[in-house]
């Protein structure tokens, strides 16, 4: 590809937005959003609820179609015409805050079915990557278990180690602790600093604005359906720019959330 959007993958440029837009009816969720994240960044959207950060990583992953706009990965548009979107899902992660594992199926089937069907792995080569992720992420007695003798701290980190086996360029978080209970939050953001010094390429929607403070190299505030405002974490919780970012921050800290 040529011209800046079609930068090739060595500018260090993992994903980049142009003016993506999404309605519902007549409902515009997104009006516009402009976001380039490098090659092992981590950016966290805040904003309230409505302001559109899940529809923006729905339609990252492609789960939503955009109706307009380009997004690329890695310098190759995968809004364009006739991209095959299984191609592009295998290689960008998503997890919800509702864990979304098959219930009938133990932990190690969880893990192992996506890289046997969408990648062609022998079963043997999916069970020994998903065995060591579940080691590395302190989930190895649970292999033989049903998601429902699980912890809802313990499902959401397994849903994330389901993403995780597919060795997936980007990994996209939508709201990863807000169906836990708040002694189960920890042990999921534990899970989530371990990547991030490990150097994935993030994009998490969050409410735990302490943890996007620690844990962000950028943070974006959403609202309305654009980006109002972005920039380090620091400046972002200190020194905002905007009113509407000044106001939203105001209401997490009175809520002691910050």
């Amino acid at each position: 590809m040529t011209g800046a959007a079609g930068a090739s993958a060595a500018d260090g440029i993992a994903l980049r937005l142009e003016g993506v837009r999404k309605s519902f009816g007549k409902l515009e969720v997104l009006r516009g959003i402009d976001l380039t994240v490098g090659d092992h960044e981590v950016v966290c959207l805040i904003g309230a609820s409505g302001s559109g950060k899940s529809t923006l990583l729905r339609c990252i992953n492609l789960l939503e179609p955009v109706d307009g706009g380009r997004i690329f990965v890695h310098g190759e548009e995968i809004t364009a015409r006739g991209v095959d979107v299984n191609r592009i899902r295998r290689r960008i992660g998503i997890v919800f805050q509702s864990f979304n594992l098959f219930p009938h199926m133990t932990v190690l089937r969880n893990i192992t079915l996506a890289p046997v069907k969408a990648l062609g792995l022998s079963r043997a080569e999916a069970e020994a990557r998903a065995l060591a992720l579940l080691e590395r992420f302190g989930l190895a007695d649970k292999r033989d278990e049903y998601p429902d003798r699980l912890s809802g701290g313990q499902q959401q980190r397994v849903a994330i180690v389901r993403a995780l086996a597919m060795e997936p360029d980007i990994m996209l978080l939508d709201e990863v602790t807000s169906a836990l209970d708040p002694e189960l939050v920890a042990e999921v953001l534990n899970v989530i600093r371990e990547l991030a010094a490990a150097g994935m390429t993030m994009v998490i929607a969050t409410h735990e604005m302490a943890f996007a403070r620690d844990i962000a190299d950028r943070v974006c505030f959403l609202d309305g359906g654009v980006i109002l405002e972005e920039g380090p974490p620091e400046r972002i919780f200190t020194e905002p720019r905007e009113e509407r970012t000044r106001r939203f921050l105001q209401r997490i800290i009175e809520a002691g959330r910050l």
